[in-house]
Formats: C-alpha cells, sequence, structure tokens
C-alpha cells in the first residue's frame, strides 16, 4: 500500500505541475468571445439572481476540451491525432475523459499485478500498466475501423443518391441533407454534420474538407476532390458522381479478390505466431521444471524477451506482406 501512495503522489503532483504550466488563464479578446459564444461556453442570464447557465452550443469544437489535456497533447503534437481517433469512432468522448481513463487503467493493472502476483511475476507489473494503458486507444480503434468499413459500403449508394437528386433539381447542399434521412449511421451523420457547417455559414469548400479529415478514406478524398474541381472548373457534377460510384464498386471487387488469394497467407501467418505460444502454455503444464528458466533466471528472461520480440516483428512482417492496398 505504501508503494501504491507513493505513486499516487507523484502522479497527482506531475498533473498539478502540468496543469499549473500549460492550464493558465489567458486574456479574451473580442473574438475569443464570438468564438466562446458559438461553442456555448458563454454564461446566460436566469431567471433567479446569482444563477447562471450555459449557452446552447452553436457549432461542435473539434479541439480537445480542457486546458491541461490541450496544453499536453499540443506539447507532445498528439492533439490532431487523438481527436481524430475519437472522430473516427463516432463515440462521444474527449481527449481528455480518454487519457484519464488509460490513466486510471494502467495504475489499477500495475497495483493489481505488483501486489497480487507471485514474486517472478510482479516484475511484469510495467508491462501489464502499459497495456491497460493502450487499452481504451485500441478500441477506439477497432471501433473506428468497423465504423470506416460500414461507411464505405454505404458511400457509393449515397453519391448515385446525391446525382439522382440534382439531376431532380435539387441543390447540391439540399442532396447533402437528404441523405441523413434515406440513409443509416455512420454515412447520414457525417453528411448531416457538412451540411449543418455549410448551413450555418461555412464555406461548402471548408465543409467539405473537414468531412475528409473526419473520414479519411480514399474514396471521400475522392469525392471531395472532384466536388471542389467541378466548382471552379464546371460542369455535369450528377454524371461525375455516377461515374464515382462505379469506380469505388469496381475498387471493391478488386479488392475483394485480393483478400480471396491472400486468405492463405493471413492464415499461415497467424498460425505461425499462435504455435510457440501455445506450445509455452502446453510446457508450463507438462514440465514446468524446464519451463521455469524463463521465468527465474535473470538469462531466460532476456531470451524469453527476444524470442518475444522476434515473434512480434515476424507476425508484423507477415501481415504487411498480406495486406496489399488497392
Amino acid at each position: 500500500m505504501v508503494l501504491a501512495f507513493i505513486v499516487f503522489v507523484i502522479v497527482m503532483g506531475l498533473t498539478l505541475l502540468l496543469f499549473t504550466k500549460f492550464g493558465g488563464a489567458s486574456a479574451k479578446a473580442d473574438m475569443e468571445k464570438i468564438r466562446a459564444r458559438l461553442l456555448g461556453k458563454t454564461k446566460v442570464k436566469a431567471k433567479k439572481k446569482g444563477e447562471g447557465a450555459d449557452a446552447p452550443s452553436l457549432i461542435k469544437s473539434d479541439e480537445p476540451q480542457g486546458a491541461f489535456v490541450v496544453g499536453v497533447l499540443k506539447k507532445l503534437e498528439l492533439a490532431e491525432r487523438v481527436q481524430g481517433l475519437i472522430e473516427r469512432s463516432g463515440v462521444r468522448w474527449t481527449a481528455q475523459g480518454l487519457l484519464q481513463t488509460s490513466l486510471g487503467l494502467a495504475l489499477v493493472a500495475f497495483n493489481v499485478v505488483w501486489y497480487l502476483a507471485s514474486p517472478p511475476l510482479d516484475r511484469f507489473a510495467w508491462l501489464a500498466a502499459a497495456l491497460a494503458f493502450c487499452m481504451p486507444f485500441t478500441y477506439l480503434r477497432r471501433l473506428g475501423t468497423k465504423r470506416m468499413r460500414r461507411f464505405e459500403e454505404q458511400f457509393p449508394d449515397s453519391l448515385e443518391f446525391v446525382a439522382r437528386s440534382m439531376r431532380a433539381g435539387h441543390a447540391f447542399s439540399v442532396s447533402l441533407e437528404m441523405i441523413h434521412r434515406e440513409f443509416a449511421e455512420p454515412l447520414s451523420g457525417e453528411f448531416r454534420r457538412t451540411f449543418d457547417e455549410q448551413n450555418l455559414g461555412l464555406p461548402l469548400d471548408i465543409a467539405l474538407q473537414n468531412f475528409a479529415k473526419r473520414v479519411p478514406l480514399l474514396e471521400v478524398h475522392f469525392f471531395v476532390s472532384a466536388v471542389l474541381l467541378q466548382k471552379r472548373t464546371g460542369g455535369n457534377l450528377a454524371e461525375l458522381l455516377d461515374k464515382l460510384a462505379y469506380v469505388i464498386r469496381e475498387r471493391f471487387k478488386l479488392r475483394g479478390r485480393i483478400r480471396a488469394v491472400s486468405a492463405h497467407g493471413r492464415m499461415t501467418a497467424s498460425a505461425l505466431s499462435i504455435i510457440p505460444l501455445v506450445v509455452a502454455a502446453m510446457m508450463f503444464y507438462v514440465n514446468p521444471d524446464y519451463i521455469s528458466f524463463f521465468v527465474k533466471d535473470e538469462t531466460g528472461h532476456v531470451m524469453a524477451g527476444v524470442a518475444i520480440g522476434f515473434q512480434v516483428v515476424g507476425y508484423l512482417v507477415m501481415k504487411h506482406i498480406v495486406n496489399i492496398e488497392v
């Protein structure tokens, strides 16, 4: 318990130090007041004296909230990456909450392994803390990957819908708003957000560029580039979107063929990576004295670490070989 208290004091001290350094209040200029009003950070008068309430947010901020988190992430040049990860996953998290959750899980994992594991295994407390710290980020990354796959499946149909809507006489911005009613998430939410940004006064170019940042897919970049190019040079945008939808579908077909051909390679990579783990687990039960060398002896620790490192490198290399981008 003494070690846990010391770790807690150190973490709180570093938090207070970084908050003092990066979280100081800055002077508010007129433009900052306007921006605060748009983001819902100003106070409006209440009925009773002494009460206050936050003004409704008109524009959702894409920046991490919290002065402490903003300062640390900007200092480490990770603010855009963390916010992009949250945007792609589609969850209503903040960068501050994500980091606090990761630190809390790391502290809990460290104390559990340090106090509950037997003496040879308690040395892996730092490794357990590192893995626990990465768990929320891994979870968000998997959510983002699944969400982007669903978006890709709906995207060609949405392009054809916009083309038909424009042929029927609707404006391009109105067609974006109609997607929200005709399609499901995540595509409807992203197009609705793009329409809201443009409807609130943001130029269409900037709104589409923000859309491409939130959904970092090659197909979306094709779509944004085609719309911006047509806006500058002219042409039949409906026909252009139909052709783009056809190209995206053909690209999906080619990707499916490549995945079918490379399925054997992916299975081989998974089997070669799992076999050493299965053999090690079997040896713990069949001949524990033989395998205990890698747990109790210092040389065994080095050998086990090097073996695990090479195993991870080999898996990543095999995965990179069979991962063919189209």
